[in-house]
């Protein structure tokens, strides 16, 4: 590979700095007027109580939409939601022809998401595990990993400028239980050959010691597991896949039939075996034969770990659940941790099983270790610093503070550069020092119903503020004249009498409040519509916040007759 005399090489993170998710990460190389780009995971993040209505929210990748074909190729490291969630929703956006590269798991699920879109006209190159491919001025080389997903993997680029290792997601784990352990061998010799840069994972920065291992949380859940009576259910993330066997193994050992409960844990469950990753699974039960055998004699493998509503456990909290019911005498058992900002509806989930006489095991108050993380903790970062030796360390996968901190860890590791990158910054890697030389078009975008509209878009704002403050709605007839010849009509939603209904009698005060804005309006001024609009919304804001406390949003309807 030739290098040209004004010849950059780039990283650009539109997603994934700043926050854990949502990640969407650009390489480039070339000159500044014509640089060819490689994309490397293209995820979400879901939507919160600050953003109604929404499920999916993705990076913006505006900045690429003009030059699709300078795209030579996505790769995508894992089949996390946060790393190829996005695809489907992105994809029509880019209007490239690139190649997306994949192995054979993430694959499998990245074809499905894309189906769901309607685009089964797209194909997914499937990589082996370790496999290579040429995309442009860039030689990629995919590197197994270990993480809490099958076949997780970092990426090698090879430039002219030199090489940079994209970790993606990662542990140290030496006994995974499913899949290939962490490929020392091809780290350490890309670190013989000189690293440039290693963009990196900073999720548990802050945390001391190791991750753990699956191999101790599968001898723990068989112990704790053959120890219960009653009904088991557990509940953890669909996609660790060594997690979902490790609790089939453990109910098989403990003589109780495993019924899968949640959509998302019968897709992954099916695509591991698909695709090999599983083998030699025992027959599963469904949930209508679940309900006919012994209680020691069944064990259900939930979705719902983090308090979502609508999940198996969810339901099955709520006795909404069309076929399994849980009460005294049963047990669940929580194999995760709390994503920071679920705590609400884990609690409230747990406090409902609670209720009904439920036994709830977690990760805290379990006698021995049922969970571990997917991220490396601070001695597996110093170990993967120590293999891979860049001169340049480029945390990414964090908020602010995780960032901050990874790259002051770096330093102290004898890093000699590190740099805190965050969405939207151009960084030039080489030639010279690394450095930001630029801030491009960055956001996000919001998955509301079938449309994909900017997070600033005036309709969100509206729909946050109905949640927030209600709405009144005014209805006024004005003739040719400018005489009232019906109204105003006042209706409210959001609004609350002290009994809790909706605002009724309360309106009386509104209403007067809005015929003597019009009354007081000029004759001229009841003939234009904007006129009686600002009138009548002015007055009816002010009387709300007298009457209610608060100023809803009010929409006036004129009727001209």
């Amino acid at each position: 590979m030739n290098k040209t005399n004004d010849a950059e090489l780039v990283f650009l993170p539109l997603g994934g700095c700043g926050e854990i998710g949502m990640n969407l990460n650009a390489y480039g190389y070339g000159p500044a007027h014509n640089r060819r780009w490689i994309l490397i995971d293209v995820g979400v993040t879901f939507g919160g109580d600050d953003t109604p209505g929404i499920d999916l929210i993705t990076a913006d990748p505006a900045f690429f939409e003009d030059q699709g074909d300078q795209i030579d190729a996505i790769f995508l490291t894992h089949a996390h939601e946060d790393h190829i969630g996005a695809l489907a929703l992105i994809l029509p956006r880019l209007r490239t022809r690139a190649p997306i590269y994949a192995t054979a798991f993430t694959a499998h699920l990245a074809n499905g998401k894309l189906a769901e879109r309607g685009q089964k006209h797209v194909d997914i190159d499937v990589l082996p595990l370790g496999g290579e491919v040429k995309a442009g001025p860039f030689a990629v080389s995919y590197i197994t990993l270990t993480h809490s997903i099958p076949e997780p993997n970092a990426l090698a680029l090879k430039t002219p400028l030199g090489t940079i290792l994209h970790t993606g997601d990662w542990k140290i784990d030496p006994d995974p239980q499913l899949g290939e352990a962490t490929d020392i061998a091809a780290l350490t010799a890309l670190g013989d050959d000189g690293v440039l840069a290693m963009v990196c994972d900073s999720t548990n920065v802050f945390v001391d010691g190791e991750s753990g291992s699956e191999g101790t949380v599968r001898d723990n859940l068989i112990e704790l597991i053959g120890s219960l009576s009653g009904r088991v259910a557990v509940t953890t993330f669909a996609s660790n896949v060594a997690r979902v066997a490790t609790v089939i193994e453990a109910a098989r050992q403990a003589g109780r039939s495993v019924c899968l409960v949640g959509r998302s844990m019968h897709k992954i469950t099916e695509a591991a075996i698909a695709t090999g990753v599983i083998r030699n699974i025992p027959d599963l039960i469904n949930e209508e034969s679940a309900g006919a055998l012994p209680d020691e004699n069944v064990l259900f493998l939930c979705t719902g770990s983090q308090g979502e509503a609508r999940a198996a456990l969810g339901r099955i909290s709520r006795d909404d659940h069309r076929h399994i019911s849980l009460g005294d005498g049963d047990t669940v058992i929580f194999s995760s941790r709390v994503i920071p900002g679920n705590e609400k509806g884990i609690y409230e989930m747990q406090n409902a099983l609670a209720e009904k006489g439920v036994r709830i095991i977690t990760d805290r108050s379990a006698a021995k270790t049922i969970h571990v993380s997917g991220h490396p903790a601070r001695d597996e970062l110093r170990q993967m610093y120590q293999w891979v030796r860049p001169k340049i360390a480029v945390p990414v996968h964090g908020e602010r503070r995780h960032i901050v901190e990874h790259a002051a860890y770096a330093k102290s590791l004898q890093i000699g550069q590190a740099v805190t990158p965050r969405n939207g910054d151009l960084i030039r890697l080489a030639p010279g020092p690394a450095e930001t030389i630029d801030v491009v078009p960055h956001g996000r975008l919001y998955l509301d119903g079938n449309r994909m509209v900017p997070a600033g878009s005036e309709a969100i704002r509206e729909r946050i503020g109905l949640s927030n403050w209600g709405q009144v709605s005014v209805a006024v007839a004005i003739d040719e004249a400018g005489d009232l010849v019906d109204g105003p009509l006042i209706t409210a939603r959001g609004l609350s009498e002290s009994d809790g209904r909706t605002a009724d009698e309360s309106l009386i005060e509104v209403d007067e409040a809005a015929e003597e804005a019009l009354s007081k309006l000029k004759r001229g001024k009841r003939l234009d519509d904007d006129e009686v609009e600002k009138a009548l919304v002015r007055a009816v804001k002010k009387s709300c916040e007298k009457t209610f406390g608060r100023k809803p949003f009010v929409d006036v309807s004129v009727l001209r007759v």
